[in-house]
């Protein structure tokens, strides 16, 4: 059995309250956060999916480098969501997460923090079994306006690293050799 709720009457509101997983996030560019600690990158902007020259898909996106992810969502010609999907070539300089969430199918993309410059992947998208294959490369020109990155603090060795010298010990003290004699 399928439960689908339309609609929370008032009642049920303060039942549900004393669910620890907060209001509902309504994402900017998406579905809200399935997973509850992903942070949205502050500049997100991305293009609807077109055909390019060669028929595959083509979308551009930019994004900040702020460790936050941006979002695009994809649906087949007949709508819906795809059955399967997988990138190749992967990002060089982030992550692409993909996944379907309320039959749709998302493509999240988190460039590394602090970079600035372009980036790229493809994305291979399943209709289902049998069926065409859909090819989407993105271009992501990512930029790291504000973001500072801060970086262990590296100590410079001190007088007493920089003058140890192994030294040679000897000893000084002699040797003595005792002997017992025996009496009879």
């Amino acid at each position: 059995m399928r439960l689908r709720i339309l609609a929370v009457p008032v009642l049920a509101t303060s039942f549900l309250a004393g669910c620890t997983h907060g209001p509902l996030q309504s994402g900017r560019y998406g579905s809200p956060d399935p997973f509850g600690y992903m942070k949205t990158s502050a500049v997100c902007k991305t293009t609807k999916p077109t055909a390019g020259a060669n028929g595959d898909l083509v979308s551009q996106m930019s994004v900040r480098s702020d460790d936050g992810r941006c979002v695009l969502m994809v649906a087949p010609p007949e709508g819906g969501a795809y059955a399967s999907f997988g990138v190749s070539p992967a990002p060089e300089h982030g992550k692409a997460f993909l996944y379907t969430l309320d039959s749709q199918t998302q493509i999240a993309y988190t460039p590394t923090m602090g970079y600035a410059g372009s980036d790229s992947f493809t994305v291979i998208l399943v209709r289902g079994p049998g069926q065409k294959r859909d090819h989407l490369t993105v271009t992501a020109t990512v930029d790291a306006t504000g973001v500072t990155i801060a970086r262990p603090a590296v100590s410079a060795p001190t007088t007493s690293e920089k003058s140890t010298v192994k030294k040679k010990t000897t000893s000084t003290s002699k040797r003595r050799v005792v002997t017992k004699k025996a009496t009879h």
